[in-house]
Order: structure tokens, then C-alpha cells, then sequence
């Protein structure tokens, strides 16, 4: 992924729209190169909107970023980690499932004190 904070809006809500209908249990999972994309552009708007380095967020195997100020790790695993599927990350990105829902049913791992992203959520609404 580029480093560049700046992202196209247009590329991001075209990117979020092209797997809607899946999260909508209309289509089939979407091919490999839409799904990741819409993965990495909001993880991306994550990290520009919640600027830091004191999460990680994995989305495997996709990507992963580092977010929200406070205290940074610079070496082995981080003390703050999200990490989830592409599934529900996307259904959180773009306001399909709470954040508390997800940790409820068990689909977010969330470790550490700055692990709840909730704030930050949803990226995109589609």
C-alpha cells in the first residue's frame, strides 16, 4: 500500500460498493482483487482518520495498519491488536455491525487497554 495519507474518496465508496451486495447476501463472496481492495482503502481511511501507532488492525490476508495516538510499539507483537476477517471488518468499515456486537459474537480479537476502534467507526456508510 502506497504510505500516502490521501485517499480518493470516489476510489473508497466504488471500492465499498462493489462488495455491498455480497455483504448483503445477494452475490457471491467477490473476486480476490475487489475484496482486497475494499479492505485495504478503509483500512487505510482508518489510519488516516485515527492517526498514530498504537494499534495494529490485521485484516488477513489482506493488510494491517497501525492507528489512534498514544504509546507505539517498535518491536515484536504489539500490546494493542485487533484483528478480525475481511467479512467483518467490511461490516464494520461501512456501519453494518457495531463494534460491541462484533466483540459480543466473537468475531473481533481485541487484545489491550486501546483495542476498541468503535470511535472511529464506520468509514464509509454504503
Amino acid at each position: 500500500m502506497p504510505s500516502s495519507r490521501l485517499i480518493d474518496p470516489g476510489e473508497l465508496r466504488a471500492a465499498c460498493e462493489a462488495v455491498v451486495p455480497w455483504l448483503d447476501g445477494e452475490m457471491p463472496r467477490p473476486a480476490r482483487p475487489e475484496l482486497a481492495k475494499a479492505v485495504r482503502l478503509t483500512l487505510k481511511t482508518l489510519a488516516a482518520v485515527a492517526p498514530g501507532r498504537s494499534v495494529e488492525v490485521r485484516v488477513p490476508p489482506f493488510a494491517a495498519v497501525q492507528c489512534a495516538e498514544g504509546p507505539r510499539h517498535t518491536r515484536g507483537t504489539p500490546p494493542n491488536v485487533v484483528e478480525t476477517d475481511p467479512r467483518t471488518w467490511l461490516e464494520l468499515a461501512l456501519g453494518r455491525l457495531k463494534w460491541t456486537d462484533a466483540v459480543e459474537e466473537g468475531r473481533i480479537a481485541a487484545s489491550g487497554t486501546r483495542a476498541d476502534i468503535s470511535t472511529w467507526l464506520p468509514i464509509v456508510r454504503a
